[in-house]
């Protein structure tokens, strides 16, 4: 184990009753994450739910709960699950009633929404479904959230009803601070909200509050999250060239907060181990034949390798194809350990949460446990959560 991910040890007393008290056990940072074995850096869980060709999403949903547990037994930080609308290759439109199911299945893993896309919805009903999680998952709940629409314009317009399909991402700081004071039930006297509460909340007592991260692709969350003292998620996995100023940029911005005294910078990574470097690039062969389709506007469900190997690109399909491919860490073990750790180091990333985005479950589950295993991240119920 890492030295910055040891593990609180209880000491038990010996000898009964004249042994010393047990060591006060801190209780887990809310957005600091631990990291295990020789992870350099905390690992996480990035799912999309992927829904393969012949499968259903009946299935995929299942292959997420056995995702949750493995990856809450093995020593991964948090599990996320991402917000996407009509995507026939994910079944993930609804993270806040997923992560009520992962809730129930798992004990101490972190789960969270990676994230909500805050302009698809009104604030009070994101408070009122995070707040229901917090109060199911107590200390367990991160809320994630994008001001993208997850989809296309059509959908988003289909999603937010009339009057709001015109609201662009100049508004996504309004609604955050809407968002943030239906948490904390602190709007002032005389705001028009003043007398409604977002339940399960304050106003019913004590109350937890699930973090606030924002998620993004640009310097646009980058700097608000810095400004804002929030924790960071930026989307590397597929805008790979705009880490490095994403990321200073937040570090520049920063101001510390209640939440956080310093940074805090999660980057999302395509990562799939396999037995094989030949099988891992089957595998995520799939998944650049689904990108090509949704950007030529026929998304599907995921393929098979066996489609994947058999599809006839055209040279600028190749050339799309091999771009996406170069942007996944894929491979042995081994081999997808050293590309991790040369990334964590380039970036400086405070953690690492993964998408392992293959045609089948079991596929995506064989590579996370393959990863820790590279890792020597905890076999068993000593996992982090």
């Amino acid at each position: 184990m890492s030295d910055r991910g040891e593990a609180a040890r209880e000491d038990r007393p010996v000898g009964g009753a004249q042994g010393p008290e047990p060591a006060a056990v801190p209780a887990p940072h809310p957005v600091r994450g631990t990291a295990y074995g020789t992870a350099p850096v905390p690992l996480s869980v990035l799912d999309l739910v992927t829904v393969g060709s012949g499968s259903t999403a009946s299935a995929s949903l299942r292959t997420s709960v056995a995702l949750a547990r493995l990856a809450e037994t093995r020593g991964y930080q948090r599990h996320w699950v991402a917000e996407h609308h009509s995507m026939p290759g994910v079944a993930s439109s609804s993270p806040a009633v997923i992560l009520a199911h992962l809730a129930a299945h798992t004990t101490r893993i972190r789960l969270g929404s990676g994230g909500v896309m805050l302009p698809n919805h009104a604030p009070l009903a994101v408070a009122e479904q995070f707040g229901t999680l917090e109060a199911l998952a107590p200390g367990r709940i991160d809320l994630g959230l994008g001001r993208a629409p997850g989809t296309d314009g059509r959908t988003a317009a289909a999603l937010r009803g009339p009057g709001r399909a015109e609201e662009g991402h100049d508004d996504f700081p309004r609604r955050l601070a809407e968002l943030t004071r239906f948490l904390d039930d602190d709007f002032p006297d005389g705001h028009p909200y003043a007398r409604v509460h977002a339940v399960p909340g304050p106003v019913q007592g004590p109350a937890g509050r699930p973090p606030l991260w924002l998620l993004g692709s640009s310097g646009f969350s980058a700097r608000l999250a810095g400004e804002l003292g929030l924790p960071f998620a930026y989307a590397h996995h597929f805008s790979a060239a705009g880490t490095l100023p994403a990321l200073d940029l937040y570090r520049q911005t920063f101001r510390p907060s209640a939440a956080l005294d310093a940074p805090y910078a999660v980057i999302g990574v395509s990562a799939l181990a396999a037995d094989t470097a030949a099988a891992a690039r089957a595998q995520v062969l799939t998944g650049a034949l689904s990108m090509l389709r949704l950007r030529a506007g026929r998304p599907g469900l995921i393929p098979t390798p066996e489609e994947a190997a058999a599809y006839a690109f055209s040279p600028l399909e190749r050339e799309f194809a091999d771009g996406w491919l170069a942007n996944i860490v894929h491979g042995t073990p081994d081999e997808v350990r050293a590309g991790l750790d040369a990334l964590a180091a380039r970036t400086g990333a405070d953690e690492l949460m993964l998408i392992a985005n293959a045609h089948g479950g079991a596929a995506r589950l064989r590579s996370y446990e393959l990863v820790a295993d590279a890792y020597g991240m905890p076999a068993g119920e000593q996992g982090a959560g």
